[in-house]
């Protein structure tokens, strides 16, 4: 008899047309999901003439990774437990310009009524000891389908670029030594943090003073 789990009301096994299915609803939430981000950019563009967000970038994790994630928790490699602890299947990736526009965006989000927020991690008011910096919100979103509404869990990353670099080289740097990069190197990374956060601040005294200056022109002109 297959083993079978609930998803929000939607009944499933074990197996390839299970995992097809689950796919199809995790790609399902992001589409939704970057479809926001997309309109509240746009939105954010019509009201103040300023685009918050650099890019977005979307991925579904595969199921090696999965299954490894699992295996460092401790759980069996099921779709049941993939659904119930692997809470990033689902990722996107927002990457804006200074780190004003971080919490403003993860407000809006925040705003959206069908859009539950299950937890916020500050990873930028409080580093992990890497030295990583994000903005993360563990949200669900429904999808609807022909016969069900189901819940779907999507992680959202919201970082700088100065950030989105020196994460992608911390996992680069990481997955070559598999976990265990020698200590020099991670103090060198975590280094190279500090110096990540003195540029946004820089780089976001610097985008204040700018629009300071062209307010005090246009006031002159008037």
């Amino acid at each position: 008899m297959d083993k079978e789990f609930t998803l929000s009301g939607f009944s499933l096994g074990e197996g390839v047309d299970s995992w097809n299915t689950i796919t199809f609803l995790y790609n399902s939430a992001l589409k939704k999901v970057r479809t926001k981000v997309e309109i509240l950019n746009d939105e954010f563009q019509q009201v103040h003439q300023y685009n918050p967000i650099e890019y977005i970038k979307s991925r579904i994790k595969t199921p090696r990774s999965i299954v490894k994630k699992l295996k460092r928790y401790g759980y069996e490699s099921s779709i049941n437990n993939m659904v119930n602890y692997v809470n990033d299947i689902a990722g996107i990736r927002i990457v804006c310009s200074f780190t004003s526009d971080i919490y403003k965006l993860s407000e809006m989000l925040g705003k959206q009524n069908d859009l539950t927020v299950i937890s916020v991690k500050d990873y930028i008011r409080h580093p992990k000891e890497s030295g990583y910096k994000s903005y993360h919100m563990l949200v669900t979103v429904p999808v609807f389908l022909s016969e069900y509404t189901i819940d779907t869990k999507v992680e959202i990353q919201i970082r700088t670029m100065a950030m989105d670099f020196w994460a992608s080289l911390e996992h680069k740097i990481y997955y070559k030594f598999e976990g265990n990069a020698p200590a020099y190197i991670s103090r060198d990374l975590r280094e190279c943090s500090d110096i990540v956060s003195m540029l946004d601040a820089k780089m976001l005294q610097l985008n204040e003073a700018i629009k300071e200056a062209k307010a005090a022109q246009e006031d002159d002109m008037m």
